[in-house]
């Protein structure tokens, strides 16, 4: 008796896990929510589309020219305002002449930054790089030496004041933001309340509070004749705020630390500076890193409080250069949206930077 056989039917092929087709079922389709959801988005932005084309492109002035800005009101975007204030945008009240030296420092740190977040160059000489930049920063801001003519800090502003607060700020809160984490954890009672008490008294009130106290009251505890520059105490005021802040969240990266690498540290006889440097802060820090970045983008756009301290930053440069021109303060409106475009680039370049080193501490955790 012969077998019959049946032809077997070919297996449909699995669905790509991979390209555009693949991304949008996954993040778009997913399920009827999912689908509704981009359908209603999709025809909100069909809709509301062609008349941001028309205010931001078609309809737009783009030549410096108040009139014709007037003449398009209601129609287009004035970006005219732009190319007018750009130069008080970005410098403040800085000499117009001498704006070329602002414009150099500011490169300067940016590129600091830049060499900063490569791994390639995370080398001990980095140190000795960012202390001539920083030196060369002041140089070129303040003046006074190499027969540049000096410049008062209060004249100082818009974007190369907003990234020195922040850059500076920074570099000396994320020192002391450790140093405080771990005296809240110190077995000594003194050091335990005095970092208490500091991190509980600054988060206990806003920022504006400490840059007043820090510009106008500060001056009053000082002896007779002494005066401290106002971008110092502003730069301390900062300081002193974000460490606060960061001090927490280091902390918290030290308490999810297991008990067991201490442990193990003792087992191997290392002292508590050796235990904390090589095993324990590596671990907390890289389990903190989102909240760690999340506070160098708040101070990093904190930094338009200085204004109530007559350091006209970004914010306080924009407001400084269309408030006393009647012509071009009714298009205040494009002029913020420029220097939004400012804060977003420096925080999405944040952001995504952050991204990448949580991915690399995760492929250095994989077995």
């Amino acid at each position: 008796m012969s077998a019959q056989f049946q032809p077997i039917a070919p297996r449909p092929s699995p669905l790509r896990q991979s390209g555009p087709v693949a991304w949008a079922r996954r993040n778009l389709f997913a399920d009827w929510r999912s689908t509704a959801t981009t359908l209603f988005i999709a025809l909100l932005l069909v809709w509301a589309l062609p008349g941001l084309w028309r205010w931001i492109i078609a309809g737009a002035v783009f030549r410096p020219d108040a009139d014709a800005c007037q003449a398009a009101r209601g129609v287009g975007a004035c970006w005219g305002v732009v190319a007018e204030k750009y130069r008080i945008i970005l410098f403040g009240r800085y000499p117009f002449d001498e704006q070329w030296r602002p414009l150099v420092a500011t490169l300067l740190v940016i590129g600091g930054l830049v060499v900063s977040c490569m791994r390639a160059f995370w080398k001990r000489w980095l140190i000795a790089l960012w202390i001539a930049i920083l030196a060369l920063f002041f140089t070129l801001m303040g003046g006074g030496v190499l027969g540049l003519s000096p410049v008062r800090t209060e004249l100082w502003g818009g974007f190369p004041l907003t990234i020195m607060l922040s850059v500076i700020s920074l570099f000396l809160a994320f020192p002391l933001a450790v140093v405080v984490a771990l005296g809240r954890r110190a077995k000594l009672p003194a050091i335990r309340t005095i970092c208490v008490l500091y991190v509980e008294l600054v988060r206990g009130v806003p920022l504006i509070s400490v840059l007043f106290m820090a510009s106008f009251m500060f001056p009053l505890f000082v002896p007779q004749g002494v005066t401290v520059d106002v971008l110092v105490r502003v730069i301390a005021g900062l300081t002193l705020f974000i460490a606060a802040y960061m001090a927490e969240t280091v902390r918290g990266g030290l308490q999810a630390v297991p008990k067991g690498q201490f442990e193990a540290a003792d087992s191997l006889g290392l002292g508590y500076w050796q235990t904390q440097r090589l095993i324990v802060l590596p671990q907390a820090l890289s389990m903190v890193v989102p909240s760690i970045m999340n506070t160098f983008i708040s101070l990093f756009k904190d930094t338009s409080l200085v204004t109530i301290v007559s350091l006209y930053e970004l914010t306080g440069a924009l407001a400084l250069a269309l408030n006393s021109d009647v012509q071009w303060r009714p298009f205040k409106l494009e002029a913020y949206f420029f220097i939004t475009l400012i804060y977003f680039s420096g925080c999405f370049a944040m952001s995504r930077y952050s991204l990448w080193v949580e991915k690399q501490l995760a492929a250095s955790k994989a077995r």
